[in-house]
């Protein structure tokens, strides 16, 4: 079939679609899912973190926006965003055979914030409990768009799992066009942000967009109550909730961290400064605000200088930690255990989300969870209490960090990449050969 004609007929079926009502043309978007469960093994999908795999990336983004009027072509051929260099943005690559034919990003909320806020009012989402981060840069390389979802649901299992297991993440905003919104409603559930779209979203070359949220502690019940007792390859349930997929390869963590970062010095001054003037178009806010996430003379070097040897706007801003931390905790004062969360950790301090009745002064043992096996224990002081939306969060000093907390901080402190950290889980020879591959 022509592609002319496949527009027609694909127009039509639209068109007849949208005389039935939204309870019947929802179920029949579900009648058409196609997921394999063992997907052919040539496919493979992980995180991009090298610079060949990164470019693939940007390029298949560059060529599937320009193809649909949300960017204007660029002369480097790539898509490469400011949110695409903070340490909170993962984007993830679908392999073929080695070929990159998807990719997608999931932007963490993070210095920037997100893309879609410029257009959409997130107060809703941003009032209940949990994270959230916004899915983008979505593309599928041409010679597998006719094929239902062969990449697009692998890579959507890869995001679900990722942001349930590694990226501390509740609730996910996407922004897509109109055309699209009824199949992500339809078929994952996603509720829109508000009832009328926006004419001109900035972010896509003024395409119009409509924004929507899912959250993913309602996934389970949500595809169960739709998918259940389908065959297996349109049950969405079994697909995204229950089974695992062999062609992920999930990162290789040894201490609870929740981001993967993959910048080196050398990938910011290649991508952004090199292939694009990304960085050049920062305003002064934005780079004072990556100076203060890349804060080593490594990456000095490579980020252009702040106005007059200034912070943004004069003022002094904190440093922005690479890693972000979800370690589970027990503080026991007066013998009564106290659970906690720890979020960030320093040489002799961290910060926790805890019980809102812990007092400035109060003191005791911590045992705190780093990871997979790796225990500390350590004397902590409540030092500050911050009320938020999200709930209570502390600041504790830390009297004698002991070997394990310290062996933490200082990878933390000197890594650049998640792969920084996962090297120390690899044997010596491994680790000394610079593979930035992940453990399957």
């Amino acid at each position: 079939m022509s592609s002319n004609l496949r527009t027609k007929v694909h127009g039509g079926m639209r068109s007849a679609m949208s005389l039935l009502p939204e309870s019947s043309r929802h179920a029949i978007f579900r009648r058409m899912v196609d997921c394999d469960p063992a997907p052919d093994e040539r496919l493979q999908i992980r995180i991009a973190d090298t610079r060949p795999e990164l470019e693939a990336c940007f390029r298949l983004l560059h060529d599937a926006y320009v193809a649909s009027g949300f960017m204007k072509p660029h002369p480097s051929g790539l898509r490469v965003t400011p949110y695409h260099a903070l340490p909170t943005t993962t984007t993830i690559a679908a392999f073929w055979e080695g070929e990159v034919v998807g990719t997608l990003s999931m932007i963490r909320e993070g210095v920037f914030g997100f893309p879609l806020q410029s257009v959409f009012d997130l107060s809703a989402v941003r009032a209940q409990p949990g994270r959230i981060a916004e899915i983008s840069a979505l593309a599928v390389h041409p010679k597998f768009r006719s094929t239902g979802g062969k990449i697009l649901f692998p890579m959507m299992k890869f995001m679900h799992d990722y942001c349930v297991q590694y990226f501390d993440t509740r609730h996910i905003v996407i922004a897509v066009n109109p055309s699209k919104i009824e199949l992500y409603e339809s078929l994952l559930f996603f509720r829109r942000l508000q009832a009328a779209e926006v004419d001109h979203y900035d972010f896509a070359n003024g395409a119009p967009a409509v924004g929507a949220t899912l959250d993913l502690h309602e996934v389970p019940t949500l595809f169960k109550h739709g998918y259940e007792g389908r065959p297996p390859r349109k049950d969405l349930h079994q697909y995204f909730v229950v089974s695992k997929l062999a062609n992920a390869r999930l990162p290789s963590r040894r201490y609870f961290t929740t981001n993967d970062p993959v910048m080196t010095p050398a990938l910011l001054d290649y991508f952004f400064t090199q292939r694009t003037d990304c960085f050049a178009q920062l305003d002064e806010r934005r780079l004072g605000l990556l100076h203060s996430i890349y804060d080593n003379t490594e990456y000095a070097a490579v980020l252009p200088p702040l106005p007059h040897g200034q912070q943004a706007g004069g003022a002094v801003l904190r440093r922005h930690p690479r890693y972000s931390l979800k370690c589970p905790a027990v503080l026991t004062l007066a013998d009564q255990p106290r659970p906690l969360e720890v979020v960030e950790l320093s040489q002799h301090g961290f910060q926790a989300h805890g019980p809102n009745d812990l007092q400035p002064g109060a003191r005791g043992w911590l045992k705190v969870m780093l990871g997979e096996g790796v225990e500390s224990t350590v004397i902590a002081e409540v030092v500050r209490r911050v009320p938020t939306a999200a709930g209570h969060y502390h600041g504790f000093r830390v009297e004698a960090p002991d070997a394990a907390w310290l062996r933490c901080v200082r990878l933390l402190e000197t890594g650049s990449t998640h792969a920084d950290l996962a090297a120390e889980t690899q044997p010596p020879a491994a680790a000394a050969d610079g593979s930035r591959r992940h453990a399957a």
